[in-house]
């Protein structure tokens, strides 16, 4: 199924700035009692598929073994305002191989030599790979009109 696009960013645009961002994408899913659940996430981007490690037993892995609805964004926090947000699909699979574990810690954390990068290698046989096909990516970028901020 082909992802729907709108706003100012054509898909090249887009897979650009998932490439190069590192801001966290911003999942939400749905929780127990019905009500939104958001989580902040390290990602790779692999042809506009949100690649992410979480623990097998969060509640996060637990919620979208339930449901696999989610809602994203990605985009700086502070102005000029520019990013993505959307609506897909997760599925959880395996963690295979660190290769995954190690881009993000890599693209996050500048390497794996860190205490926490450490850390989180030691358990990777606990870890799952979160995939999110989006269905629906609305792009905004406000740095033109906001070129003054910031």
């Amino acid at each position: 199924m082909a992802v729907s696009l709108s706003g100012p960013w054509n898909t090249g645009e887009i897979d650009r700035f998932l490439d190069e961002s590192t801001f966290p994408v911003r999942l939400s899913c749905v929780g127990n009692d019905g009500f939104p659940r958001v989580v902040s996430l390290w990602y790779r981007n692999q042809g506009l598929n949100f690649h992410c490690v979480t623990h097998r037993e969060s509640k996060l892995a637990k919620l979208l073994q339930k449901d696999a609805r989610v809602g994203f964004e990605v985009s700086p926090n502070e102005p000029p305002y520019h990013g993505i947000r959307g609506q897909g699909m997760a599925s959880l699979q395996a963690l295979d191989q660190e290769s995954t574990l190690q881009e993000l810690l890599s693209r996050y954390l500048g390497g794996t030599d860190s205490k926490l990068a450490r850390w989180l290698l030691s358990r990777s046989e606990e870890e799952v790979l979160v995939t999110i096909k989006p269905l629906r990516i609305y792009s905004w970028d406000y740095r033109e009109r906001m070129a003054d901020v910031g």
